[in-house]
């Protein structure tokens, strides 16, 4: 849908704790570790085997040598060299919504409730409004991952229940086909940035 762009600035990718980078040959294995986590997976259907994972991995490959864009790695400077990933993807399912570029994230536990996720998510949001200049950026989970849902929020994005919407992948009667829809416009985040981009640190 959105075609390859030259890679913008790195400062686009830079928080004030954290830094969205490339992949590396190493990166598998801790990815591997945080897909089988049943607490990272669990509004997910089920935890990912290492053969599920490095496949994902294989996907965010090709979606990077497609688009240009994907699912960065987040590196926490003196922290973490791989404290997980946060990016955009391009919606591969049909829905009222698409199509659609989504903001994803997924972080080890050990760095849940510090902001981090917020902060990284933050600059993809970045980067999909200028270097990209993407009219607007989705993100859905099911209504229980509370955690997720905030950090939408803190992002300054919005939902209507009333576009609550069944996931085409999970069958009719799956508990998580229910997913919630958030939205935010290149305008609001450009409002945003104007006023400060409060982004909050929790």
């Amino acid at each position: 849908m959105t075609k390859r762009r030259p890679l913008p600035d790195p400062a686009l990718l830079r928080g004030a704790r954290v830094r969205l980078r490339p992949w590396r040959a190493g990166d598998r294995a801790p990815f591997a570790a945080i897909n089988a986590d049943p607490l990272v997976m669990k509004h997910f259907p089920a935890p990912l085997a290492r053969d599920d994972s490095d496949a994902l991995a294989d996907h965010i490959q090709a979606h990077f040598d497609r688009y240009g864009f994907g699912p960065w790695v987040v590196e926490i400077p003196g922290i973490s060299e791989f404290a997980g990933v946060v990016g955009l993807l391009n919606v591969s399912f049909e829905a009222h919504f698409t199509p659609a570029v989504e903001i994803a994230w997924r972080l080890a536990p050990s760095m849940w409730g510090q902001g981090y996720a917020t902060e990284a998510a933050a600059c993809a949001l970045r980067y999909g409004f200028h270097a990209l200049a993407l009219p607007e950026i989705v993100a859905f989970t099911v209504p229980a991952n509370l955690n997720s849902l905030a950090v939408m929020r803190r992002l300054g994005m919005h939902c209507d229940m009333r576009e609550d919407f069944p996931h085409p992948r999970l069958p009719a009667q799956h508990p998580l086909r229910l997913h919630r829809l958030y939205r935010i416009s290149r305008a609001q985040w450009m409002e945003r940035e104007k006023h400060g981009g409060a982004i909050a640190d929790t």
